[in-house]
């Protein structure tokens, strides 16, 4: 039987082996682990890739959300908007800096932040608003951005599953004050562990940045402020430079992937992804909406096809978060009873995203 995996992060070394084994070799023998030459390129090939005038390597995605907020000084008391559909480490952030969340629910078609709520969340504390660019996709960065101009808010982007994504002819990583990202190895440009950067284009916003994620320090055993380790290691630095080199091809792979998608399952009940004609989304993940989910999660792995479901649960809804368990946001828990992510990939050929087409309108029809 066909096997179509969801995710395959094997594939991806596998094809780029002997580069990999280089970069490996490269940093192994130069005997220096933290914080050398190979963060440093790889730090101002990524500035260079999104356009930012910097870029500064964290341990992880949420790291770098926590500590571009922290730059901005954003703490206890503060209240921060958030998307209420989104995965949990945009709101782990703001919790972890002291702040309060306030969430807002998203304009369905897309699953983003819905603008036009912004206002209604917003309090006399407020000090910051966290689009994020989910599955993918660009938020509606302009009129994010006319209002928190409008109110003096501090944006740092989500961008954790946007790399290379373009809003308007503009590459994600300078929409906001800061742009924050994740290389978890699934993500469009992953290591092969944790790491994260952000991105920006205000150098002394940067320099805070840089400063909070060493200890507090700009100086060796100078501590200017209360730090913590937030570094991105020279090894993966490494192997994120290899793959930033391939990152636009296979990008192009996910969006062929997503047309056949998108033409063909048009006549299923399935509700599709919708594209704005000023976004040029990465498909990050292929999220489909449908009643009774689990009939044709079934369905597909009888046919050997794997799927996930991203999210299950909206962060309102968790354990971790059971004091804001009280809150009605209909929208963002309808999505996360229904939405199903499709295999896609730059590890798919054409012919499996036909077969996953085929499969699903056996299913429907």
């Amino acid at each position: 039987m066909t096997q179509i995996q969801f995710l395959d992060v094997g594939w991806t070394y596998k094809t780029l082996a002997a580069k990999m084994d280089a970069a490996a070799k490269r940093v192994l023998e130069s005997g220096w682990y933290v914080l050398g030459n190979e963060v440093k390129a790889f730090e101002k090939e990524f500035a260079l890739y999104t356009g930012a005038n910097h870029c500064i390597g964290t341990g992880n995605g949420l790291d770098s959300l926590e500590l571009a907020l922290r730059a901005a000084g954003v703490g206890a008391g503060d209240d921060v908007i958030v998307p209420s559909n989104t995965f949990i480490a945009t709101w782990l952030a703001v919790t972890r800096t002291g702040a309060n969340i306030i969430p807002v629910e998203p304009i369905e078609a897309t699953y983003n932040i819905d603008p036009e709520k912004l206002e209604q969340a917003l309090t006399p504390d407020t000090k910051a608003i966290i689009p994020v660019h989910l599955y993918g996709q660009p938020a509606d960065m302009d009129k994010i951005m006319a209002f928190a101009e409008e109110h003096s808010l501090f944006v740092v982007t989500d961008a954790a599953q946007a790399h290379g994504a373009v809003y308007k002819g503009k590459m994600i990583g300078t929409l906001g004050h800061a742009a924050a990202f994740s290389f978890y190895p699934g993500k469009n440009l992953g290591a092969f562990g944790d790491g994260g950067a952000i991105t920006t284009t205000d150098a002394d916003l940067a320099k805070r940045i840089r400063s909070i994620g060493n200890y507090g320090s700009s100086e060796k055993y100078v501590h200017e402020t209360l730090g913590f380790n937030s570094r991105l290691d020279e090894l993966q630095a490494a192997f994120l430079r290899v793959k930033l080199d391939v990152l636009d091809d296979w990008n192009w792979r996910r969006r062929n992937i997503a047309d056949i998608y998108l033409k063909g399952l048009k006549d299923t009940p399935l509700i599709l992804p919708v594209v704005p004609q000023w976004a040029q989304p990465i498909w990050h993940l292929f999220v489909v909406r449908c009643e009774g989910r689990k009939g044709l999660i079934t369905h597909l792995k009888e046919n050997g096809i794997h799927t996930a479901i991203h999210y299950p649960t909206p962060p309102h809804k968790q354990g971790a978060y059971k004091h804001m368990g009280h809150l009605s946001l209909p929208i963002s828990e309808a999505i996360h009873r229904e939405v199903v992510s499709l295999p896609i990939g730059p590890h798919m050929t054409a012919e499996q995203a036909e077969y996953v087409v085929k499969t699903i309108n056996e299913f429907y029809h």
